[in-house]
């Protein structure tokens, strides 16, 4: 008898779970949060006992691979207990975590000590003061003492994010590959995704797409295309004569709804089948009502996935068209 699997309605088979373990953060991103975010209260949050279920529930139904999320993971308490169980994990191929950087300095070796393979490390401007305006926070030397800490602790693959906007800081493109050429590092490029209100910046002024940002990055690097494919929405290349693959995260300018192998569980434990729609499923009425009951909490997601929508409807020039923020869904 075959092993029961997770397929939508369009055929997708679904290997890949991003598992927010907190909405909490110490920065506050202007494209991921407001200033003055509320946050849910405690009670309500996933204990590690959960999130450990709801994984071990993934993973039975196929998953070879789990990021880890937030809010920023790492300010989670006792977060090293979860990573090191899954981290033992031999179904599991591929475990990552997805941060800010600003806990790195202390937290890098035993992050891979659990078993951690990968990082993805935002990082949205090398100048200080723009740093700065992006995080609400002066925290720039704490994230690059991180990075090089983490470069020592001999993880798989090191990936940083930057979140390009037209005005702000795609004039630093070519200096953060730059950046990341000289350490060994991948970069990927993404696109603002409308999620949640902000008042910071008007969104359809500042979205710089994917082939401009590339155009930037080929005016001072020869990049090759490249079949890497890390399990996301990335698609890379390669910067000649280095080890450097540079991404891009094309929601607006490129769908990549055909190939989407992913859905997300929020730090509340609401299943979000699609990051571009607000229906969700709440896995944590079901993990309270009926503790320790594995197949009723995998037939519930198996029948969830009926619901996964084909694809999201990005505009670029219309504001809000998902009201959470990407610090509540998880990245």
């Amino acid at each position: 008898m075959q092993d029961p699997q997770l397929i939508d309605p369009f055929g997708r088979r679904i290997t890949y779970l991003r598992l927010s373990v907190t909405d909490r953060c110490d920065f506050r991103c202007t494209y991921c949060m407001s200033e003055d975010m509320v946050f849910a209260p405690r009670a309500q949050i996933l204990t590690l006992e959960e999130l450990h279920a709801v994984a071990d529930a993934f993973i039975g139904l196929g998953v070879k691979r789990i990021r880890i999320t937030g809010g920023e993971p790492l300010v989670r308490k006792n977060l090293l207990s979860l990573l090191t169980r899954l981290g033992a994990r031999d179904e599991l191929e591929d475990l990552a975590i997805t941060t800010n950087g600003s806990q790195l300095a202390h937290m890098a070796p035993a992050l891979r000590e659990a078993g951690v393979n990968r990082l993805n490390i935002s990082l949205d401007s090398l100048q200080r003061e723009r740093f700065a305006a992006f995080t609400r926070r002066d925290s720039l030397d704490q994230v690059l003492q991180g990075i090089e800490v983490a470069r020592a602790a001999g993880f798989r693959r090191i990936k940083l994010n930057t979140v390009v906007q037209k005005g702000r800081n795609d004039d630093e493109v070519e200096d953060l590959v730059a950046f990341a050429v000289a350490r060994g590092l991948d970069i990927s490029f993404i696109e603002e995704m409308p999620l949640g209100s902000i008042s910071s910046h008007e969104r359809k002024v500042t979205l710089c797409t994917s082939d401009e940002v590339r155009e930037r990055v080929a005016s001072r690097f020869q990049l090759l295309p490249s079949s890497h494919r890390s399990g996301g929405p990335s698609r890379y290349w390669q910067v000649l004569g280095s080890d450097t693959r540079v991404g891009f995260i094309s929601p607006h300018s490129r769908n990549f709804c055909g190939e989407c192998n992913r859905v997300r569980v929020t730090a509340e434990g609401k299943l979000v089948l699609c990051l571009g729609h607000e229906g969700a499923l709440d896995l944590k009425a079901l993990l309270r009502r009926h503790p320790g009951d594995s197949e009723r909490l995998r037939a519930a997601l198996i029948d969830a996935l009926r619901l996964k929508p084909e694809r999201h409807y990005f505009e670029a020039d219309q504001q809000v068209q998902v009201v959470r923020f990407m610090s509540m869904t998880g990245g």
